[in-house]
């Protein structure tokens, strides 16, 4: 087996990079065993880039990087189960195109659709839904190359093997195909609208527990709409303010049975053509999921922080809900939550704003996105996830070489 010359890799925002000894592409999963098994023979970690869409040091190898862009599409579909096995490089938005064609749905979908599958639902990535938990919840198996060429096959079987594979960040193996729990298809009812942020803290535990889903975006001037593509909502038949600044851009979502339309704040459409929204990569982006009793006290902490002293800091918050799971490493594990994001702007010193949203957020016992820029130690993991000692345990036992491993991920997990 002969490995492609690496080099440099950075991810989506630019913000992570690394270079890599060697690079591969396999097109297959037995091919995929042949690239681990020699990078074993020849003492490589390895690591899979997936669409580079993690805002933290996750992929970064000096070792082999893999891309897994070959290894596409729904593989098998049981329509009895509603499940399907869709291969490790596949994009969400393609996922998305083949289930309705089948006469599915996803069960829940964040607001980017171009992440690799594989990548996304095991870092702990999530929609918003006060039932609904994160996207691992709907693995319901996977296979995993391990440092041997041998697949390890998780299906159900071992609910255990399952909870601890479904949030592992790429470190029990490489995962070549995953099995996903959907549902049947569903057409969402999008309303957006922009209120006063005090009316939204109002309405909050209303519109969370009489929508599917509900979130909002937080905007402390009038340029942060523009900065995350938000819709310019003045004029809809909505609003309730025509404020520009401090405020919050709302939006629900309900399964309908409807025909499709369209307006500039209303829109009928098959789920996964309305969940995406379209990100420039200008942001890095930091994310904790608080547990659902502090959302509000802690929305209102950090909008005080960037309103009197991080005033050159104007993204938006993004508030979101996600409903708790079983999965070992969860950002969600045994906890209802909702989730509260901050950027920080290419070019400008926001590491003490971040510091300091780190520091309002660590008063409830929050938990980051795996994905998304956080200050997490090895003994921050040890207080924060249960079941901690169990996944540190099975990931030695399954990699003992720590093949998967990066300087990164071997702080967090290792």
């Amino acid at each position: 087996m002969q490995f492609e010359k690496g080099g440099l890799w950075r991810n989506w925002a630019g913000n992570q990079s690394c270079i890599a000894r060697y690079k591969g592409s396999p097109n297959s999963e037995d091919q995929l065993r042949e690239m681990v098994v020699e990078a074993d023979r020849r003492d490589l970690n390895v690591r899979v880039a997936g669409s580079g869409h993690s805002f933290t040091p996750v992929v970064g190898t000096g070792g082999l990087l893999l891309s897994l862009a070959e290894l596409q599409g729904i593989n098998g579909v049981d329509t009895a189960k509603k499940q399907i096995n869709v291969a490790a490089g596949t994009r969400i938005h393609d996922v998305g195109i083949a289930l309705k064609k089948l006469g599915f749905s996803l069960v829940n979908q964040g607001d980017i659709d171009s992440q690799a599958v594989a990548g996304a639902f095991t870092t702990g990535t999530h929609g918003t839904g006060i039932k609904l938990p994160c996207l691992a919840s709907s693995i319901a198996g996977m296979r995993l190359v391990q440092a041997d060429g041998s697949v390890l096959v998780v299906d159900g079987s071992d609910r255990e093997l399952l909870l601890a594979s479904q949030v592992s960040v790429g470190t029990l193996g490489i995962i070549s195909e995953l099995t996903l729990q959907v549902m049947d298809a569903y057409n969402l009812h999008e309303h957006v609208w922009r209120d006063d942020f005090e009316t939204c803290m109002k309405r909050h535990d209303e519109l969370a527990a009489n929508h599917r889903h509900f979130g909002f975006f937080w905007c402390p001037t009038p340029q942060s709409r523009h900065l995350y593509c938000i819709a310019d909502t003045a004029d809809a038949p909505r609003t309730s303010t025509k404020k520009t600044a401090d405020v919050c851009e709302m939006k629900v979502m309900d399964i309908t049975d409807k025909p499709p339309m369209d307006t500039p704040f209303e829109k009928i459409a098959y789920s996964s053509e309305i969940y995406p929204i379209e990100y420039v990569p200008n942001f890095h982006e930091l994310e904790y999921a608080v547990p659902l009793l502090h959302g509000k006290e802690a929305v209102r902490a950090v909008r005080e922080l960037m309103l009197r002293k991080h005033t050159n800091c104007i993204f938006p918050i993004e508030y979101r809900f996600t409903a708790g799971d079983a999965a070992w490493l969860s950002p969600f594990h045994n906890q209802d939550s909702i989730t509260l994001s901050v950027s920080g702007q290419p070019g400008i010193d926001y590491w003490e704003y971040l510091h300091d949203v780190d520091s309002i957020l660590r008063r409830y016992g929050s938990r980051p996105h795996w994905g998304k820029m956080h200050f997490l130690d090895t003994d921050d993991v040890t207080a924060l996830y249960p079941r901690h000692g169990d996944f540190r345990a099975l990931r030695r036992k399954l990699d003992p070489k720590g093949r998967f491993l990066n300087d990164h991920v071997r702080m967090l997990l290792g």
